[in-house]
């Protein structure tokens, strides 16, 4: 697989052309590197600065609690009571003592920029780029409501202060749950301004602020007027950003907690109000709401999505190429909708179909016909990435390769097992080190990938042919077949990244700020 290098201005959902061309950074990779000097400034205020500065934080974190507790006792969860003088008194002290825990971490001042709508005027604030936990800081100082799962009220200490806020609740073992959900939020944006705003991220997930990725649904769904919000990070040190691949969520916290200072600038946007066209089709609403938040930040956008994400999520400690193309590839299918519902039985087929062909290369129009579908921009964009050599044809069995592997990047054994049946001799049940090396660079969605040492150790015996399971007339052991298994799972390995290193800090901070992402919400 490669990158054509004659890459057209990408497209959006409703077939308009980007402002800006999609970025080359991955923007679920996040890189840090430091100099001598800073390294010698981190060290020194690890012991210093840090420890007291976690303490007032834990400290001004345990203050905030009896107060979020007066404020909710005996409150309903279905109406909003009066705003009385000792309500708005908690309000505002709460909001100080946040404040002061922001500042012990080092933001000492937080620049605003615009004007925020009142509820009336806009019911849904929709923030970008999300890029950290660091992302709580704005809705410490509107004190909106967040979209959370139904268990994070039940975590000591910080339920309480969940619920002051009237987060709009997700229960995930509800299978009804996303309706539900939708309906509350559409409900709460049409009581004329009488629940509080409810603050999205409609992107679902954590970038490193180099791009605006797909924006999901769920905030422009209710069809009201949003107030687009923008942050920035404008640090000389990005110690903020969490992404995927980079340092964990304990990292980022020590790291940031030993800068002297961090800067947060947090700026709204002019209201955008939905015309009756956007009013029926969120995804265009959503798709016009982020260009202006782009066109804001001065970053291009692109058609990543969460869904990208979960690649880099699977199954263990894994590290995604920086040069590979499965995530484009993956940007390509979804918008042409060539995810198959039925994953199995679909690629299943295809691996026959492609078996058949028997290496056969394959044009433009016999690539739509084997996937059934009409000839389009993007499926030539598609067919470009397996057109490595520029000659206008391509190998069938790489396209199932690559579709296996993101609809099912957890599965790398089926995954061997269908590049194995597809490519294997119909006498021996054999492939070549040629053809072990297109399987493995085009699971991994890159160009140039040297086998030799792995086939020569497969094939201890020079035969120049290797076998998957242990046949009759087998030249592969068991042992080389259990090796070759093991070093494919590694390299997929190489192409998958979520750290682990910081795991239990990750997964309390997912508990405490509640990614939604099949909704888009925080």
């Amino acid at each position: 697989m490669r990158l054509p290098s004659n890459r057209q201005c990408a497209t959006e959902g409703d077939g308009k052309k980007m402002d800006q061309a999609p970025p080359f950074r991955n923007p679920f990779v996040h890189v840090l590197k430091f100099t001598p000097l800073e390294k010698a400034k981190i060290a020194l205020m690890t012991v210093t600065l840090f420890p007291v500065r976690l303490l007032i934080a834990a400290f001004m974190m345990l203050l905030a609690w009896p107060f979020a507790f007066l404020a909710t006792v005996g409150r309903s969860e279905t109406s909003v009571e009066p705003q009385c003088l000792w309500r708005r008194l908690v309000d505002i002290t709460l909001k100080i003592i946040m404040r002061v825990m922001w500042f012990a971490g080092g933001f000492h001042w937080v620049t605003v920029k615009g004007r925020r709508a009142m509820p009336a005027e806009a019911p849904i604030l929709t923030l970008a780029p999300h890029s950290s936990y660091f992302d709580a800081i704005p809705v410490t100082m509107t004190m909106a409501s967040i979209v959370m799962k139904a268990e994070s009220k039940d975590i000591p200490l910080w339920g309480t202060l969940i619920k002051f806020i009237r987060p709009v609740f997700v229960s995930r073992s509800d299978q009804d749950s996303r309706k539900k959900t939708v309906e509350e939020i559409k409900r709460r944006a049409h009581s004329g301004g009488e629940w509080p705003q409810i603050m999205i991220f409609p992107e679902g997930t954590c970038t490193n602020r180099s791009c605006l990725i797909t924006f999901k649904p769920g905030a422009f769904i209710p069809a009201v007027p949003v107030q687009p919000v923008v942050i920035r990070y404008p640090n000389k040190l990005d110690s903020i950003t969490w992404t995927w691949q980079g340092p964990g969520a304990f990292e980022i916290l020590w790291l940031t907690l030993c800068q002297l200072h961090n800067e947060f600038v947090i700026e709204f946007l002019p209201i955008y109000t939905p015309s009756e066209e956007e009013k029926n089709n969120p995804a265009l609403f959503a798709i016009n709401v982020r260009r202006v938040m782009a066109k804001a930040l001065g970053v291009p956008i692109t058609d990543y999505s969460f869904e990208d994400c979960q690649l880099a999520m699977a199954d263990g400690q894994l590290r995604l190429p920086v040069d590979t193309c499965l995530l484009e590839f993956a940007k390509l299918v979804r918008r042409l909708g060539l995810k198959p519902c039925n994953t199995e039985k679909v690629l299943q087929d295809y691996g026959n179909k492609a078996r058949k062909l028997e290496g056969q290369k394959l044009d433009l129009d016999d690539f739509a016909q084997f996937l059934d579908v009409p000839v389009s921009e993007m499926l030539r964009d598609i067919f470009a990435l397996f057109d490595e050599h520029e000659d206008n044809c391509m190998d069938i069995r790489e396209y199932v390769i690559a579709l296996s592997v993101i609809c099912r990047p957890a599965k790398a054994l089926e995954t061997m097992k269908l590049a194995f049946k597809m490519f294997e001799a119909e006498e021996d049940g054999a492939i070549t080190e040629m053809e072990l090396a297109v399987i493995l660079k085009t699971a991994l969605g890159v160009t140039h990938l040297s086998v030799s040492r792995l086939f020569t150790a497969i094939d201890p015996e020079d035969t120049g042919k290797i076998t998957f399971g242990k046949r009759c007339n087998s030249t592969i052991t068991g042992h080389n077949t259990f090796l070759l298994i093991l070093v494919f799972n590694v390299a997929l390995l190489l192409f998958f990244f979520f750290f682990m290193v910081s795991s239990i800090f990750c997964n309390q901070a997912c508990l405490i700020l509640n990614v939604i992402p099949s909704l888009g919400f925080i």
